[in-house]
């Protein structure tokens, strides 16, 4: 029997009016059952969680701390079962999926460390007649019910990348995950409620669409922070009000490997970027332009290693590539290749479809106009292209409506600080791949690929308002 996953509301395990089954993406089995969040279930949540606000705002900073380290211990005892459920409802390669436990681990510490760390400053006023003998004081309050909804391919981390520096802030909040998705988060919920936390403070409601956009549009939600397709996100901060969002979104992300790189670095590091949860991260490698003096070179060795990559069952431990979250994402690739080839495009390796796989593929000369280029592929295929200068290199990295993070792979420091100068995104990697993150670091994107940054500081701070004191002795 598939085990039931209540939603969490109030502090307790709340049984769902309306239950569904959530299905392997690799076998089509039932894993288990959760809630589709009605109306009145949002509704309990939200004043749940609104009710817990000065509970929250109350709670010292080494008890939101201790709090996060229990949450910490709680995901290390359980970790091999975390792991096997998330790779289970995500289809995600087991290795990878242990790796995420361990990223979660860390985003917990992180918090719990920034939780201390939460502070203001001191500004002098004397600087003009009339400011003598006052002292200003300022520091970060809680800015009061967070909503955080999150996407499919991290049921895990980026479910803490929000639930963690909320509590760290000293903010309640509502989860709303991913519908492919959701056993994950609602496991990390129970877990939540016995870390000490005031009741309501973590509430997780399973749903799809009519929740998020709920959350979006009440007015006791004081944040929105919302990480998925940008179609969706855009359309929740039209719906969110004059509320504080932030938004990461999607991307194609560009990697430029110029002339001087280490070639079996770069490789490498494309061939893991490109390919790994077959593609399936907005900062995945996407674009790839290579200078024509080792273009030849790049590519024989991309060919091979993405040869060398096994594609099947998720569950095994020698699985690089599972299937895709579902059989039309991977139709979709398929058909966004055929229509690149049919155009002009050329099919190096792989691109091959059965149900959900598709099997690590790479395109060369895909015209500018092919809707894999343009958009997120969010799929097992990289795009190669050489260039001639690295400047126009640059200017067609920039040439998307997407801007979240790019590689360059160079040994020259003044076309590094150029490609940092240049590159419209949120964050350039130099000799490294646009699909690296450390969970601490700022993260984000802008044009279409987002708005605000995560990243457990810069979290924190868009979930508080600073609040300034006026002292007059």
């Amino acid at each position: 029997m598939a085990e039931n996953y209540p939603h969490v509301i109030g502090g307790g395990l709340v049984a769902p009016a309306d239950e569904v089954p959530v299905c392997s993406p690799y076998s089509g089995e039932e894993i288990g059952r959760c809630g589709n969040a009605t109306g009145l279930e949002v509704e309990r949540a939200i004043a749940a969680a609104d009710e817990a606000r000065p509970a929250m705002a109350a709670l010292p900073a080494w008890k939101r701390a201790q709090a996060l380290g229990e949450l910490e211990d709680a995901v290390r005892r359980h970790q091999d079962e975390l792991a096997a459920l998330l790779s289970a409802e995500a289809a995600k390669p087991i290795r990878e999926a242990r790796g995420e436990v361990r990223r979660a681990l860390l985003t917990l510490r992180t918090a719990a460390e920034e939780a201390l760390r939460i502070g203001g400053e001191a500004t002098p006023l004397d600087v003009a007649a009339g400011g003598e003998g006052r002292f200003s004081i300022s520091r970060r309050v809680p800015i009061g019910v967070v909503a955080g909804i999150t996407p499919f391919n991290f049921p895990l981390n980026l479910v803490l990348h929000k639930l963690a520096p909320a509590i760290a802030s000293g903010n309640p909040i509502i989860i709303k995950p991913s519908p492919r998705t959701p056993l994950t988060a609602l496991k990390l919920g129970e877990l939540a409620l016995a870390c000490g936390l005031p009741a309501g403070a973590v509430n997780v409601v399973a749903g799809g669409a009519e929740p998020a956009v709920r959350l979006a549009e009440d007015g006791r939600i004081a944040m929105l922070s919302f990480t998925g397709s940008a179609e969706v996100g855009w359309k929740l901060k039209a719906a969110a009000g004059r509320k504080r969002v932030t938004l990461e979104l999607g991307g194609n992300a560009a990697n430029i490997v110029h002339a001087d790189a280490d070639l079996e670095l770069a490789a490498a590091r494309l061939t893991a970027g490109a390919f790994a949860y077959a593609g399936q991260s907005c900062i995945s490698v996407q674009r790839v332009y290579a200078h024509r003096s080792i273009y030849s070179g790049l590519r024989q060795r991309l060919v091979a290693a993405a040869g060398r990559l096994r594609v099947g069952d998720p569950a095994e431990e020698t699985t690089d590539v599972g299937p895709m979250i579902s059989p039309a994402a991977a139709e979709r690739a398929e058909t966004w290749m055929r229509e690149a080839v049919a155009a002009g495009a050329r099919l190096a390796c792989g691109g091959k479809r059965d149900g959900g796989f598709v099997w690590p593929a790479i395109l060369e000369n895909v015209p500018p106009s092919a809707a894999i280029y343009k958009e997120e592929a969010f799929a097992p295929v990289l795009l190669l292209t050489p260039y001639d200068d690295f400047e126009a290199a640059l200017a067609e990295a920039n040439a998307s409506r997407f801007g979240l993070q790019a590689g360059v792979f160079t040994r020259d420091l003044k076309l590094a600080l150029k490609a940092f100068s240049a590159l419209e995104v949120g964050a350039v990697l130099i000799n490294e791949v646009s699909s690296w993150r450390m969970d601490p670091m700022p993260y984000g994107g802008v044009k279409d690929s987002g708005l605000g940054r995560e990243g457990l500081r810069s979290a924190i701070e868009a979930m508080t308002e600073l609040r300034l004191l006026i002292l007059r002795p």
